[in-house]
């Protein structure tokens, strides 16, 4: 797929509907792993930030192999012509949360109970001549209470002996998640495997989250290019930090404001309280042996809406390779 044609499509995307829902992305490159084969655990929550609400808790486990170019709906998705593509499925379950967890009524002003759950397919094409990689994602799944948050938090602060939690009756109601991605990269500045600096560009539009966003990503260390594949030699040790700030632009979010059918939710927030440019930055360390790798992260984003406060959250990455 030529660049020209990727553009228009971006900008095509970004002028039907400027467009957070869908939380966990790994199709960056400071997520890149080199590897055709691989499983990933990411797990996201505001304990790391000594925190319990808003975005409470994010969990993705997703599988990469050649064999998921089978799948049905990988035919959906765009790549580049040339170059290596990875191909992958994931499961990602995100829940949402107001500022206090403890009242049965609505507070209003504070954002509403949520939850989405996902499936998420997805492909990263990798052009390592020209230094740009292109990504495309399809989620289909529900958002509400068929998603389990209520039950999953409820389970949690009783197993450590916590607060139970109050108010998940009123969360957004159930409806369908359908939502289309896609993300470009293009690298800028490159110094061997010890420094990158890369432009992003991307777009969203479904039933979940519209928006689109622009960002750069840094990285800084000793790691391989995420324009390769040549991860997991014997004995290969690398270690690295990344810094990705990152503006939105909003255009509809279903965990703040209601699913797009179902329009029964007991409380949401109005499309005229909305933020609708919210900025993010995400700082992380990363550490590769052989076909191993960990990554921690920290990130903060500014107010979705008008009456929120700035949130903090952050997380961990597992992968293996095979």
């Amino acid at each position: 797929m030529p660049v020209r044609s990727i553009l228009i499509f971006l900008i095509f995307i970004t002028c039907i509907n400027i467009t957070r829902g869908q939380e966990i992305n790994n199709l960056l490159s400071y997520k890149n792993i080199n590897a055709d084969s691989y499983f990933r655990l990411n797990y996201e929550n505001d304990f790391f930030a000594a925190t319990d609400e808003y975005y409470t808790q994010g969990i993705h486990l997703e599988m990469v192999s050649p064999a998921m170019h089978r799948f049905p709906l990988s035919k959906l998705l765009v790549h580049l012509n040339s170059g290596n593509t990875r191909y992958g499925i994931g499961i990602e379950h995100n829940g949402y949360t107001p500022s206090s967890i403890g009242s049965d009524t609505i507070l209003h002003g504070d954002r509403p109970f949520a939850a989405a759950l996902y499936l998420k397919t997805f492909q990263i094409s990798i052009d390592a001549t020209h230094k740009r990689r292109l990504s495309s994602a399809l989620s289909t799944g529900v958002v509400g209470g068929a998603a389990g948050a209520k039950e999953m938090q409820i389970s949690i602060h009783r197993a450590l002996n916590n607060v139970t939690p109050h108010g998940w009756a009123n969360q957004i109601h159930d409806d369908a998640i359908i939502n289309y991605e896609v993300d470009f990269e293009q690298q800028l500045i490159g110094l061997g495997k010890s420094f990158s600096l890369l432009a992003e560009g991307m777009a969203r539009l479904g039933t979940l989250s519209d928006k689109a966003s622009v960002g750069v990503t840094l990285l800084m260390g000793y790691f391989d290019s995420p324009f390769g594949n040549e991860w997991a030699t014997k004995n290969k040790f690398r270690i690295y930090a990344y810094e990705h700030p990152e503006f939105s632009f909003v255009g509809y979010d279903a965990t703040l404001q209601g699913g797009l059918f179902n329009r029964s939710s007991p409380y949401t927030i109005g499309a005229g309280d909305l933020n609708r440019v919210v900025f993010q930055n995400r700082f992380g360390f990363v550490v590769v042996y052989q076909r191993f790798y960990l990554e921690y992260f920290q990130s903060v984003r500014s107010r979705e809406f008008h009456e929120q406060k700035m949130h903090t959250y952050g997380g961990i990455q597992i992968a293996f390779g095979f």
